[in-house]
């Protein structure tokens, strides 16, 4: 039976949802693809396989650097292209006070 070399995706992770800041998502990271289908324990129910490599997460500071770790370890690799940031809008707290605001004032 041949060994594949596994294949890994390279990515930027895109902002939290529920966060305003950039924080952890300037870095790109490198996950491994899963090798094996998942299998359910009989016992328990619970799905599984026996792969760990879909465990692993490595963070590089630019795509090229983990490609070039890729091409160290003869993994063949898939670059998602960078997500594009929203631009931040600044907001002033006393803007809910103006007079002549335009939006109505829920409260």
């Amino acid at each position: 039976m041949t060994q594949l070399a596994p294949q890994v995706r390279i990515y930027q992770e895109p902002r939290p949802a529920t966060q305003s800041g950039r924080a952890r998502s300037q870095g790109w990271m490198l996950r491994f693809a899963p090798m094996e289908k998942l299998r359910i324990d009989p016992l328990m129910g619970w799905s599984g396989s026996g792969d760990t490599l879909k465990q692993v997460t490595l963070e590089f500071p630019t795509p090229e650097a983990a490609i070039a770790w890729c091409e160290a370890k003869g993994l063949s690799w898939e670059v998602e292209p960078a997500p594009k940031p929203a631009p931040i809008k600044p907001k002033v707290y006393a803007d809910n006070f103006r007079f002549g605001r335009a939006e109505n004032w829920s409260h």
